[in-house]
C-alpha cells in the first residue's frame, strides 16, 4: 500500500492526486502491477526513463517519486489529459506506431498494458528499441493469455476483449518474444494475478456495471477512472472501502495457487546484442 507520508510531495498534492492515490490503494490488481513493475524495474535514480500506458496516471506519478528523469506516452486525449493532470509535465500523446522522442534517449522504458491495444505491436517495438540507449532495458505489461473457464466465465458477462479496448486477448511468453523479434533479449519474466485476484475483478467490474449501467469502451484504452470519476461516485467508493478487507483477504488465497501462471504477464528485456 502507498503511504502519503511515505512521498515527499505528496504533502503538496492536490485533491485530485489524493483522491486517486486513496483509490489505487483499493485496487489489488493496480498494486500487485506496480509492484511487480518496480521489482524489475530496479533503482532510477540518475536515469531517463519513459513510461507508456498508464492508465490515469498514478503509476506515472508514483514511478516519478522513484527518482530519475520522467516522460510520460499514451494512446489517446482522455488519458493523456488524465496523467498530464497528476504529473504536470512532460506528457505526449501516440499513436501506437512513432513516438516523438530521439534515438537513444532513455535508459529504461515501462510499457502498461498498451500492446493490446494495437494493431502494430511490432511496429512499436522497433520504435522502442529506437529510443533506447545501448545499453537500455524495456519493461513490458500484458495480460497473459490463458483460455480458461474463467476468461470463459468473463465473455460471457460481456466483459469482452473489444469492450475494453484490446485488439488481442493478450500473449504468451512465446508470442512476445515472436512479436519482439531479434530486437530484444528477455532477461527476466514472471506471471501474477492468478484465479482469485482475477476472480475479484470480474466481480468487482460487474457489480460497477450493474450499479452504474453497461457502456461501451470510452476510448481506445477502454475505460479509464480519472479525478471526477472519484468525487462522483463517493458513495459507492465508500461502500467498496467497507469490503475491501474481505476483498484482499481473498485475493491472498492465490498464494495456495503457487503452481500456475497468473493473468498477467510482465517481462525485462534488453536490447539484443548490447549489455
Amino acid at each position: 500500500m502507498i503511504s502519503l507520508q511515505d512521498r515527499p510531495s505528496a504533502v503538496t498534492a492536490d485533491a485530485e492526486t489524493v483522491g486517486l492515490l486513496r483509490l489505487f490503494n483499493k485496487s489489488v490488481s493496480k498494486q500487485q502491477k506496480y509492484r511487480e513493475v518496480v521489482a524489475m524495474l530496479g533503482s532510477t535514480d540518475g536515469l531517463c526513463c519513459l513510461d507508456i500506458g498508464a492508465d490515469n496516471g498514478v503509476i506515472s506519478y508514483l514511478l516519478r517519486q522513484r527518482g530519475g528523469m520522467w516522460k510520460s506516452a499514451d494512446l489517446d486525449e482522455q488519458t493523456v489529459q488524465a496523467i498530464r493532470r497528476l504529473v504536470k509535465t512532460d506528457v505526449y500523446r501516440i499513436d501506437g506506431q512513432a513516438m516523438p522522442f530521439a534515438d537513444g534517449e532513455f535508459d529504461r522504458v515501462v510499457i502498461l498494458d498498451l500492446l493490446e491495444h494495437i494493431h502494430t505491436d511490432r511496429q512499436f517495438m522497433r520504435e522502442v528499441a529506437r529510443v533506447l540507449k545501448p545499453d537500455g532495458e524495456v519493461i513490458i505489461n500484458v495480460p497473459h493469455f490463458k483460455n480458461t473457464l474463467l476468461r470463459r466465465f468473463r465473455l460471457a458477462l460481456g466483459q469482452t476483449d473489444e469492450r475494453h479496448g484490446h485488439v488481442r486477448p493478450g500473449y504468451t511468453l512465446e508470442s512476445l518474444k515472436a512479436m519482439m523479434g531479434d530486437g530484444f533479449v528477455v532477461e527476466q519474466h514472471n506471471t501474477y494475478s492468478r484465479f482469485f485476484s482475477e476472480l475479484i475483478d470480474v466481480l468487482i467490474r460487474q457489480a460497477v456495471d450493474l450499479v452504474k449501467g453497461k457502456a461501451p469502451a470510452e476510448s481506445q484504452k477502454g475505460a479509464i477512472v480519472t479525478g471526477e470519476d472519484v468525487g462522483a461516485n463517493q458513495q459507492m467508493l465508500k461502500l467498496y472501502s467497507l469490503i475491501y478487507p474481505v476483498v484482499c483477504l481473498f485475493s491472498r488465497l492465490d498464494n495456495l495457487l503457487f503452481f500456475t501462471s497468473g493473468y498477467m504477464l510482465i517481462v525485462k528485456a534488453r536490447l539484443n546484442g548490447r549489455s
